[in-house]
C-alpha cells in the first residue's frame, strides 16, 4: 500500500515547481509599511458588510418542524435549522467527481457510515484508490458528521421524514436528504462544517446547511456569497437601490430610466413584511424592499453583478446592491483592494491579498482537511513540499495580537503550533506558538509572491486550481466570473 504523502509530494513538485523557485526572488519586496488603503471600516465597508449593531437579518417562511428543531439566524448563511443545542443541520447531496460520485441520494438512505476510512477512494485524479490516508484523516464519516437521530416515537411532519441507518437507528431527513451535525460547530450560529456557497466538483462533495425558504416575493432569489445573502431577480441579475429615492417613493426620472429599469410588481401584488409596492412615475407597480425601490442595471454585463454599485464611481457610489443580510465587518486591520482580474479582494493592512486554504480528502466521506484539527500533510505538500518552514515563507499566516477580538463571529484569533500547523498545546514554548487570524476557524494567509497590492499570484496554487487542495484568494466580487459565489 502506498503512502498518500509521497504521492502528494510528487504532485506538488509538478504543479508548483515554478512558484517555489520564485519565492526567494520575491521575499522582502513588499513594503513593511502599512498601506493607507481602503479600510474595511470606511465607506467601502458599507458596500459589502453591515456593522455589528445592525439589526438586519433575513426573513424566512415558517415551516412545520419536529419538536426540538429550531431556526438560528447565522452570520453568513442566514436562517438555518438547528438541533435542540443550536447546532446547525447539514445535508450531503450526491455529486459527481472525476472518477465517481459520493454523497446522499434524495429520498435515499445515508451514505455517511460508521466505518473508519483508511485509504483514498480514487474519486479525484491524479490519485489512484487505496493510498493510505494520513493518520489524522483516518476517521469514520459519522464521527465527523454525527447523524441527527429521531426518537422511537418521533413522527414525520411535512418535509421532515425518517430514514433507517444500517445499524437500525432512525435518522431525520429534510426534503429527502438525511441530516447531520458538524464536529466543528460548538456554539449556536456556528456554520463551520459547510456552506451554501456552491462548490465546483473539483472541490469535493461538500455539506450544505439546510434552512427555511427566504421570505421573498415570486420573481426574486437569495444568493449566498462571501459577503452575505445577495438579492437577485428570478434570472439572477442583481437588483439595486438608489440614494436619490425617498422611502417608498421612486424619483428615477426619464434620464435615470435610460440606465436603470424598475423591478415590476404584479398588478395584484400587496405589501408583505419588509416588501412594499410603490407607484413608479409612469404609473406601474414597482417592488420596494425595506422602503427602498428596486431596479436592475441596464449595463450589467452578467448575472450576480456588483458593477451597478460603482455608479457614479466606486469612491462615491449612489447605487447599491441589495442583501437580505450581510456579514459583519471584518477586523479593522484588513483592507479591500482592487485586483487585476477585475474585482475586489480582502487584503491585509499592507494591501497583500488574503488567501483561504481549501482541502478535502479523497475518501468516500470527503472529510475536510483545511482546519487545524485536521491532518496537515496535504497543506504542507502544497505550500512547501512537506517543509513547514518553507510553507510559512510561501504562504505566511496573517499574524494577530493574542488578545485581538472581532465584532464578527466569523473571525477569531487562534494559537497555532508553528511547526505542525495544528492548534497549539499548553506544553509548547512561546517561540513555537503563532497567534493568527482565522476565518470560520481556518487560518488565513498571504502569498510571498504578491509583490504589491492588488496582485493575486497565489490564487489557484494547488490541485485543480486550488479547489481540491490548495489556496484561493478571498474574493469579495469578481466582474468577469463567479468567484464570489463559490468556495
Amino acid at each position: 500500500m502506498k503512502q498518500f504523502v509521497g504521492a502528494s509530494k510528487s504532485v506538488i513538485a509538478r504543479i508548483n515547481a515554478t512558484s517555489l523557485i520564485l519565492i526567494a526572488g520575491f521575499a522582502g519586496q513588499i513594503s513593511a509599511q502599512p498601506l493607507p488603503g481602503w479600510q474595511t471600516d470606511s465607506a467601502v465597508g458599507g458596500k459589502y458588510w453591515q456593522p455589528a449593531t445592525s439589526q438586519e437579518s433575513e426573513a424566512y417562511i415558517e415551516e412545520p418542524t419536529p419538536p426540538g428543531i429550531q431556526v438560528v439566524v447565522t452570520a453568513l448563511e442566514g436562517p438555518v435549522y438547528a438541533d435542540e443545542q443550536g447546532r446547525t443541520l447539514y445535508k450531503w447531496p450526491l455529486s459527481a467527481l472525476r472518477n465517481g460520485s459520493t454523497g446522499d441520494r434524495k429520498d435515499g438512505p445515508s451514505n455517511c457510515s460508521d466505518e473508519v476510512s483508511l485509504v483514498s477512494a480514487g474519486l479525484m485524479s491524479p490519485y489512484p484508490p487505496d493510498l493510505l490516508l494520513p493518520e489524522g484523516q483516518q476517521l469514520a464519516c459519522s464521527t465527523v458528521w454525527p447523524p441527527l437521530l429521531a426518537d422511537e416515537d418521533a413522527q414525520e411532519i411535512d418535509k421532515w421524514t425518517i430514514t433507517e441507518r444500517p445499524n437500525g437507528d432512525r435518522q431525520w431527513s429534510y426534503d429527502g436528504f438525511p441530516l447531520y451535525r458538524s464536529n466543528l460547530d460548538a456554539a449556536p450560529g456556528d456554520v463551520f462544517g459547510g456552506s451554501r456557497i456552491r462548490s465546483r466538483n473539483d472541490g469535493g462533495v461538500v455539506r450544505v446547511p439546510v434552512g427555511p425558504p427566504p421570505d421573498v416575493p415570486a420573481g426574486f432569489k437569495v444568493i449566498p456569497s462571501t459577503t452575505g445573502r445577495l438579492l437577485v431577480n428570478k434570472d439572477e441579475f442583481s437588483v439595486y437601490t438608489w440614494d436619490g429615492d425617498e422611502p417608498n417613493k421612486s424619483n428615477c426620472d426619464e434620464e435615470c430610466l435610460k440606465n436603470w429599469t424598475p423591478v415590476p410588481a404584479p398588478g395584484i401584488a400587496m405589501d408583505r413584511g419588509e416588501w412594499t409596492v410603490v407607484k413608479q412615475a409612469s404609473g406601474f407597480n414597482q417592488w420596494a424592499f425595506r422602503g427602498k425601490p428596486l431596479y436592475t442595471y441596464n449595463n450589467d454585463k452578467g448575472t450576480r453583478s456588483f458593477q451597478g454599485s460603482d455608479v457614479p464611481d466606486w469612491q462615491n457610489p449612489r447605487w447599491h446592491n441589495v442583501y437580505t443580510q450581510r456579514a459583519v465587518t471584518p477586523p479593522p486591520e484588513f483592507t479591500v483592494q482592487d485586483v487585476e482580474f477585475g474585482g475586489q479582494v480582502l487584503a491585509d493592512s499592507r494591501g497583500r491579498s488574503i488567501y483561504l486554504y481549501n482541502c478535502r480528502d479523497d475518501s468516500v466521506a470527503q472529510i475536510a482537511c483545511d482546519h487545524p484539527d485536521a491532518a496537515q500533510e496535504y497543506r504542507l505538500a502544497i505550500c512547501g513540499d512537506g517543509d513547514p518552514e518553507l510553507c510559512r515563507e510561501t504562504f505566511p499566516y496573517v499574524r494577530a495580537e493574542p488578545d485581538a477580538v472581532s465584532d464578527s463571529s466569523l473571525w477569531s484569533v487562534i494559537a497555532i503550533d508553528a511547526n505542525s500547523g495544528r492548534y497549539a498545546g499548553p506544553s509548547l514554548a512561546d517561540a513555537e506558538v503563532l497567534h493568527v487570524w482565522a476565518y470560520r476557524k481556518r487560518p488565513v494567509y498571504t502569498y510571498v509572491g504578491d509583490k504589491e497590492p492588488g496582485v493575486t499570484n497565489g490564487d489557484g496554487i494547488g490541485e485543480f486550481t486550488g479547489s481540491r487542495n490548495g489556496y484561493k484568494v478571498f474574493v469579495l466580487r469578481d466582474d468577469f466570473g463567479e468567484n464570489a459565489f463559490r468556495r
